[in-house]
């Protein structure tokens, strides 16, 4: 019964723990998204008015 339940245990613990790999063009194309954002929030909002700029969209202060 114990070797059951460290078995399950250690199997549970393989499945919780998986990291997530992102290929390098998913990567580069965030980067792309967020500094093009960016030069978008600094023109609309000005410069020093920009309160957050993430790869979606940005917040003016």
């Amino acid at each position: 019964m114990n070797a059951l339940r460290l078995a399950l245990a250690a199997a549970l613990t393989l499945l919780s723990s998986a990291c997530i790999v992102l290929p390098n063009d998913v990567v580069k194309h965030d980067a792309d998204s967020l500094a093009q954002m960016s030069e978008q929030a600094h023109k609309t909002c000005g410069a020093g008015n920009v309160k957050e700029v993430t790869r979606k969209g940005f917040e003016c202060k």
